[in-house]
């Protein structure tokens, strides 16, 4: 089916049926996109999900939509040295 088609007979006439907004139904897989990734699966998988050829497009793209991932990877970094300043206390 082309795309034309797909918008035109089957997106248009429910997104219409369910009173949405005017979206475009490609808006529908930067969704899904964001979702996942903020649902912390791997971004890998969500490239693979989204057919991009390298897993850096996926990142480059949605990455930015996604600032709690700055705050996640400062937590995990926080948490990863305080074990080894820990682990080094109790070395002393």
């Amino acid at each position: 089916m082309r795309k034309s088609n797909l918008a035109r007979r089957i997106w248009e006439p429910r997104r219409k049926a369910a009173k949405l907004p005017g979206l475009k139904f490609h808006t529908l897989r930067h969704t899904a996109a964001v979702l996942l990734l903020k649902a912390n699966l791997h971004p890998k998988i969500v490239s693979e999900r989204l057919g991009h050829a390298s897993v850096s497009t996926t990142l480059d793209v949605y990455s930015a939509w996604i600032p709690a991932l700055q705050a996640q990877a400062a937590e995990a970094m926080t948490g990863i040295l305080g074990r080894l300043r820990q682990k080094h206390l109790r070395a002393a």
